[in-house]
């Protein structure tokens, strides 16, 4: 009886020492990204090597279905036009399984895209291989990242703004704080935030 216990609470230690890691892996501000290559709903592969001329990128891991990543398209529409023109352009990432959650599938995904005129690339992650090496957990999640010479680095990671609910209630923009200082080559005040939104269907 007692091996029973120690067996269960071994088992359970390392569960949950899994979901610790889980929690804490992918890309930290000042790490180094890979590049990759994701199908965009007009069916052409993205990859952050054919913006030649960009400073950065915002990337944003959001979705279809989620109620909060639908509050903020228009935000994040108004973060392309803005940034886009200055260097930093925004980079949608669909980081959903489809079979997990339907309504972000890859033909949905054209859908809602046409019918809000995004002004940026969603991808669809399939297999979520770049969603799992950045980390991401939560839709929407933004990570901005600098071109540098030793690669695209991680500037910032977590929310766009301090209140999903109301734009016009919004006293903290921090994706735009970020780019604004990259901008100005200062350095990012506040680097990381938590992102609020629905969890990642894995």
């Amino acid at each position: 009886m007692k091996n029973f216990k120690f067996f269960t609470v071994a088992v359970l230690l390392v569960a949950l020492s899994s979901f610790t890691m889980m929690k804490t892996s992918g890309y930290r501000v000042g790490d180094v990204v890979d590049d990759f290559s994701l199908k965009n709903v007009n069916e052409k592969e993205v990859s952050l090597k054919e913006y030649s001329k960009a400073k950065g990128f915002i990337v944003i891991f959001t979705c279809n279905h989620c109620p909060f990543s639908v509050a903020y398209e228009d935000r994040i529409i108004a973060l392309d036009k803005k940034y886009k023109k200055l260097g930093y352009p925004v980079i949608a990432i669909n980081p959903n399984n489809p079979e997990k959650q339907p309504d972000d599938s890859f033909d949905l995904m054209k859908v809602r895209a046409k019918e809000k005129g995004f002004t940026f690339p969603y991808l669809f992650d399939d297999g979520q291989i770049v969603t799992n090496k950045y980390g991401a957990s939560k839709t929407p999640e933004v990570y901005i990242l600098q071109k540098t010479e030793k690669g695209h680095v991680v500037q910032y990671t977590g929310a766009i703004d301090d209140n999903h609910e109301d734009a016009e209630a919004v006293k903290k923009k921090y994706v735009e704080n970020a780019v604004d200082a990259l901008l100005k080559n200062n350095k990012v005040t506040v680097t990381e935030t938590k992102a609020i939104g629905c969890s990642v269907k894995r």
